[in-house]
């Protein structure tokens, strides 16, 4: 008779764990398609390492072999909020400020969601792990879409830079936005450059993404202006 080295338990262990592999990949490769900063490997390891520590409370009898079951025993819900504390971490270095705007705050809340996924898999709740994770890649690509097609409004933040000896005032800065179909949302200004250049800075908003090439082209054509950035507020 030949003697089966693979127990019900490895199987169960090898299919969580490719399980985990496998949807973690999935939800990173539509974060590598829009070219975030944490993709296809990232959360692949991030719901797979979410697994293994969750295997490890699961299957304690495996590995507690020479402690008393009656004396030590790991709390599985302890395990799952370490691991989500620690994600934090993870997802915190995702997050980056790009200029006045902050960017990677979804891909931070698809690492998070990764996590608590692979911990669904790692202790077979298949169900939940296999639906989070459908609606998830939903919430991440067909969302988008549909948010692409809401009115809404769009908002940009906007520096406008100046020499100190030749400033537009604010009255005039206004009816400049308002002319090419924006309103302000707010407004500071600034001296840069070592007191050379006085930059107005402001947060402002338009129902019409067009608008903002034609502001450009305008701003362009003022000698006035030393300076300009507008920068879309995204995700």
């Amino acid at each position: 008779m030949t003697q089966n080295f693979i127990t019900h338990d490895d199987l169960v262990i090898v299919v969580r764990l490719l399980a985990a592999l496998a949807i973690g990949g999935m939800i990173g490769l539509e974060r590598s398609l829009h070219g975030r900063p944490a993709g296809f490997r990232t959360h692949s390891l991030v719901c797979l390492a979410s697994a293994l520590l969750m295997l490890v409370t699961v299957y304690q009898l495996h590995w507690m072999t020479e402690v008393p079951l009656d004396t030590i025993r790991a709390d599985p819900t302890r395990m799952a909020q370490g691991i989500m504390t620690g994600i934090g971490f993870l997802g915190a270095g995702v997050i980056f400020k790009e200029g006045l705007n902050v960017r990677g705050l979804t891909t931070a809340a698809s690492i998070w969601i990764t996590s608590a996924i692979g911990i669904l898999v790692g202790i077979g709740f298949y169900l939940p792990a296999i639906l989070g994770a459908v609606l998830t890649l939903a919430v991440l690509a067909l969302f988008r879409l549909i948010e692409n097609k809401l009115p809404s409004e769009y908002y940009a933040h906007h520096v406008l830079s100046f020499d100190r000896k030749n400033v537009m005032n604010e009255e005039a800065v206004h009816k400049l936005i308002g002319k090419h179909g924006f309103s302000l949302a707010n407004l500071s200004s600034r001296l840069s450059e070592g007191g050379k250049l006085f930059e107005y800075r402001m947060t402002i908003r338009s129902r019409d993404q067009r608008a903002v090439e034609a502001l450009s082209k305008h701003l362009r054509g003022l000698r006035q202006v030393k300076e300009f950035r507008i920068t879309p507020v995204g995700d």
